[in-house]
């Protein structure tokens, strides 16, 4: 493995989940050909490694195994193009007449729909009533009387029996072009379950919520729940997503975790995320509410409340450790 390999290693590192350097000309990272694994998202079976003065790529789950130019050409044909540019200035074309190839296939973005065909949550009055006790604007969402159907219209076939369907509100996802990429369908009612679906027009987009209102040159909060998120500026919601927000364009998040300090799964999610050095908001011990939305029903300053309690490295550790013993 030469230093051009490294160096487009490096260049590439930044669109593949779980990338790591597991030492000098082996790096370890999620499969991008078959995802390695949609249950187990801290699953890794992709390996670029060194064979002589060149690199490969090899996946223990799919047996996907490729050179690391045609790698770069399956993840970024423009980058390949450059990277086979680069090889041939330092003389490892392979031969005289090299010329730097054009992708066969032209990689162009799904396009998706813009709008939702149904009426906002306020024209419902169970939506309605539902979303204003929660001190969320109704205008906000939508409300689909029979949830599987509408779906099925966005995605035909997604739900073959539509007999016992039901109402839910609807929480649109969108891309940065303002792209309906996704939704979440809240049940109002407890006896309604699960209580929450998320369902993509293509698994390739973000299950994130509010990707089409931030700015990611600022601080970015990262709440658990989109209805979370509509109380803080420049905010965004993981709904099931890979925590990776950096994948996206995100490269200063500030994480906002439920006040759950029973909670496993929440505390592990803390703990890993203080570990990768990113900013956590650690919630005060005087402050009992579940979460955001729990916090502003009871009257209080939210935004006020986290901008005083974000901590990263041993701050946040200490500060973590004291406020999972509550």
């Amino acid at each position: 493995m030469d230093f051009i390999d490294e160096r487009f290693i490096s260049l590439i590192s930044s669109r593949l989940q779980k990338f790591k350097k597991i030492k000098p000309k082996l790096y370890n990272f999620r499969c991008p050909y078959c995802g390695d694994s949609k249950k187990n998202k801290n699953k890794a079976r992709g390996f670029l490694y060194a064979v002589k003065n060149n690199s490969n790529y090899k996946c223990h789950n799919c047996g996907a195994s490729v050179s690391l130019s045609n790698f770069l050409k399956d993840i970024d044909p423009n980058l390949y193009k450059e990277y086979r540019l680069e090889k041939f200035k330092e003389g490892h074309s392979g031969g005289k007449n090299f010329v730097v190839e054009e992708p066969k296939f032209e990689f162009k973005k799904p396009v998706f729909k813009t709008k939702i065909k149904l009426p906002k949550a306020s024209k419902s009055p169970e939506a309605h009533g539902y979303l204003l006790a929660r001190k969320l604007d109704p205008d906000k969402f939508y409300y689909a009387e029979n949830f599987k159907k509408f779906y099925n219209t966005l995605k035909p076939n997604t739900f073959e029996d539509t007999k016992h369907d039901h109402g839910r509100i609807i929480i649109p996802f969108y891309n940065e072009e303002k792209q309906l990429i996704g939704l979440q369908g809240r049940a109002i009612y407890p006896d309604i379950k699960p209580k929450y679906l998320t369902l993509m027009l293509s698994e390739n987009q973000p299950k994130i919520y509010g990707l089409d209102k931030i700015n990611k040159q600022d601080s970015v909060y990262v709440t658990e729940g989109p209805f979370d998120s509509t109380f803080i500026p420049n905010s965004i919601a993981m709904c099931g997503a890979d925590a990776d927000v950096n994948r996206w364009g995100i490269s200063n998040p500030v994480w906002i975790y439920d006040n759950e300090p029973r909670n496993r799964e929440i505390l592990d999610r803390i703990s890993r995320t203080i570990d990768s050095g990113d900013p956590v908001v650690i919630w005060p011990s005087d402050i009992s509410d579940k979460d955001v939305n729990d916090m502003v029903m009871s009257g209080l300053d939210v935004l006020s409340v986290i901008e005083s309690n974000v901590y990263s490295g041993l701050e946040a550790k200490l500060k973590f450790n004291s406020w999972k013993k509550i």
